[in-house]
């Protein structure tokens, strides 16, 4: 028998969101941070630096070819990873102190899924109007001339800011003039044309349609923020003690024991998250503080006191509605959670720093070939090969005079090379197989491993570097 009565979806299509536009200080704020944001994103690889003859001249660049990270003044090894782990850290740390203090502000003001849908959203209301005349087009059944014209201007700008934005990305891996004219020309590595096809699919796609899916189903932030606040976190929230009951405030009987909040949803027509702040806190409020204009505007506009929707913490509710004034903004940032995390990401940032200064500009590194493990000579020494890499972290070619400290009796020798000086190119990770020798009736050549030093030292700055070693003799 058939059921005539199927069991609902739990599938829920997505409603578009067209949020009105609206002024006021977070918005003018997040206005002035984002053109901040995108302008050092897409600026920063055109920025020069001289470094000297044989270096890039990119101020920042990730050069991987080379396995370097140019940072203005700053040159990151492969070796020196740490610096990069250190800034990661930085960052996880910093994330969690901007939530415990201010909920998801970086959510509603730094992230960029929230920068690139703000840039794409003022692209939909030049091209289509604003939140009116976009709904209207969206409802609109009929495909004429007009709603084809405005769909395909705007996805047109769309493509075009997020080819800039895999463009952008991509120069951050080359010399940005000489990829530009390679990709012009077709002479760029495919995957230059894939990474920038990849990003200004995702970026066109997220920004323009996926949206605020994106930070609720694709983000897991949002889930982990919980851990990161308390009562005592600064989050966008509504004074419903203040509010309620919602009405219009015309003159009626009754009309005197309405609340402030007039219900003219202004908070949710300006939300990019489609969500209304009355309903308290939700999974998918980003802290964007758009709903706090908005009500701002309107409680000036009726004659109301601002701050029906604002910036407050849990703990100052109690007070709040016992008619007291809520405590400081700063007693909620300084507490012992926000402390705490300032203190370790000021010691993370204080310990690169520290190391950024005293890593040396030569350095070495000594592995032993091991197979075999020594050779014996005819005239019956001892020979065991050492592959050394040096690095020389100047700017020009530098001559690096090699030694080795152990046993007096024992001699290096470099191959290829006449003498204990090797000229090392600049800014290069150099390559040298090293010989030492122990005398046939030596201590080292008839013991099973003798420790010794190996010394490098650069010739015109007087800088040396060390690293230790054993030497392998026949065990009698």
């Amino acid at each position: 028998m058939t059921d005539s009565n199927p069991a609902p979806s739990l599938y829920s299509a997505r409603e578009p969101i067209f949020p009105r536009r609206v002024s006021g200080k977070f918005r003018n704020l997040k206005w002035i941070l984002l053109s901040l944001m995108l302008g050092v994103y897409y600026i920063t690889p055109w920025i020069r630096w001289d470094r000297g003859p044989e270096l890039p001249d990119q101020a920042v660049l990730l050069d991987l070819a080379n396995r370097r990270f140019y940072f203005f003044w700053i040159e990151i090894w492969p070796h020196e990873f740490y610096f990069v782990a250190g800034l990661l850290i930085m960052a996880g740390l910093g994330l969690f102190l901007f939530t415990s203090a201010l909920g998801r502000v970086w959510c509603g003001y730094a992230c960029p899924q929230t920068v690139w849908t703000d840039l794409f959203i003022l692209v939909e209301r030049w091209v289509e109007g604003d939140r009116n005349a976009r709904l209207r087009l969206h409802r609109q059944k009929k495909l004429d001339f007009r709603k084809v014209r405005l769909r395909l201007t705007k996805w047109v700008v769309w493509f075009l800011i997020g080819l800039a934005t895999g463009g952008a990305w991509v120069f951050y891996f080359a010399d940005a003039p000489t990829l530009l004219h390679d990709l012009v020309t077709g002479q760029a590595h495919p995957v230059a044309y894939t990474t920038m096809l990849v990003l200004t699919f995702t970026t066109f796609f997220f920004g323009g349609f996926a949206r605020e899916q994106i930070c609720i189903y694709a983000c897991p932030w949002p889930r982990i923020q919980a851990a990161m606040m308390d009562e005592d976190t600064l989050v966008v929230g509504y004074r419903e003690w203040r509010g309620e009951p919602r009405g219009k405030h015309r003159k009626a009987e009754g009309a005197e024991q309405l609340g402030d909040c007039i219900d003219c949803n202004a908070c949710v027509n300006v939300c990019p998250m489609g969500i209304d702040i009355r309903d308290g806190q939700q999974l998918a409020c980003i802290t964007c503080a758009l709903c706090i204009d908005a009500c701002d505007d309107v409680m000036a506009k009726v004659g109301k006191p601002r701050g029906l929707i604002d910036y407050m913490a849990l703990s100052d509710e109690v007070n709040e509605r016992s008619g007291q004034a809520p405590r400081s903004v700063w007693k909620h940032i300084l507490r012992p959670r926000t402390i705490l995390y300032t203190t370790l990401w000021s010691l993370v940032g204080v310990g690169l720093i520290f190391a950024l200064f005293i890593r040396p500009d030569i350095d070495l590194t000594v592995a032993p070939v091991r197979n075999p493990t020594f050779v014996t000579l005819s005239d019956g020494s001892i020979r065991n090969t050492y592959d050394m890499r040096l690095r020389n972290k100047h700017g020009e070619p530098r001559p690096f005079r090699l030694s080795v400290v152990g046993d007096p009796s024992m001699q290096i020798h470099l191959e290829g090379v006449d003498g204990d000086t090797v000229d090392v190119p600049a800014d290069t990770a150099y390559l040298q197989r090293v010989y030492v020798v122990a005398p046939k009736e030596s201590a080292p050549a008839h013991a099973e491993a003798t420790d010794l030093r190996f010394w490098v030292e650069d010739t015109v700055s007087g800088e040396r570097a060390s690293k230790d070693s054993t030497f392998n003799g026949r065990e009698n």
